[in-house]
């Protein structure tokens, strides 16, 4: 579903990302793990074309995203949810959720997505800025899936969230992936989370692919070990 070979990104004079390759398969989910500073958002923003990068290949489904704008590349059907959130606080839920649908072939919200996000339809008047975390974890999610893509990626969801919502965050994440049968990517910093919703773990260090494991194959204290500073 989503294939990228030998992708190179550099600040300036400065490489930061060198050279990586991976493979994401339809209805996988992915995890790329690795401690702060490591390249994980560095290598997400420049998978949505918000960063210049250069790889020899990017595909979705066949179809190339390489060296294209970050607009085309949601049609293409690749959507991101930053690390942050990134919500917009002085619009309603609902607003916030239809500013994804400008991409979209609808011009109005999916059902499933209330049915994924029963709180957000409960609170789809309020503001933005007056949810809690995890809610706002939610609502991005939410505004990225309204337009209907392939590829899902999202960098580090359980930042800043209460313990007992990270175990809601990654249910969420596995009914979507039941209902919609897309592919998702999640950066992470959490291992209970990742092995709660990952087929697959990649560890990353300094812009570089040190590891990878299928979740039945992995040794949760060498893990640890690449995430611990």
């Amino acid at each position: 579903m989503f294939e990228v070979v030998d992708l190179h990104v550099s600040y300036g004079q400065s490489e930061v990302i060198h050279g990586l390759s991976f493979k994401a398969e339809k209805n996988e989910t992915l995890a790329i793990m690795g401690r702060n500073g490591m390249g994980k958002t560095t290598l997400f923003k420049s998978l949505m074309g918000i960063l210049p990068s250069h790889a020899t290949k990017a595909e979705i489904d066949g179809d190339s995203v390489n060296e294209i704008q970050t607009y085309q590349r949601v049609a293409k059907g690749l959507a991101y949810v930053p690390q942050g959130r990134m919500i917009f606080p002085a619009m309603t839920v609902q607003e916030n959720i239809e500013t994804g649908l400008e991409n979209s072939t609808s011009s109005e919200i999916p059902e499933d997505i209330y049915a994924l996000f029963p709180v957000l339809y409960d609170m789809r008047k309020r503001k933005g800025g007056n949810l809690s975390g995890g809610q706002q974890q939610q609502l991005a999610i939410a505004r990225a899936l309204v337009t209907n893509p392939k590829v899902l990626l999202l960098d580090e969801p359980t930042e800043g969230i209460q313990p007992s919502i990270i175990k809601d965050i990654a249910n969420v994440l596995n009914d979507i992936r039941k209902m919609r049968e897309i592919t998702i990517i999640v950066s992470e910093q959490v291992l209970s989370f990742t092995m709660a919703v990952a087929d697959r773990i990649i560890v990353i260090d300094k812009g570089r692919f040190i590891h990878e494991d299928l979740r039945e194959d992995v040794d949760a204290e060498k893990i640890k070990g690449y995430l611990s500073v």
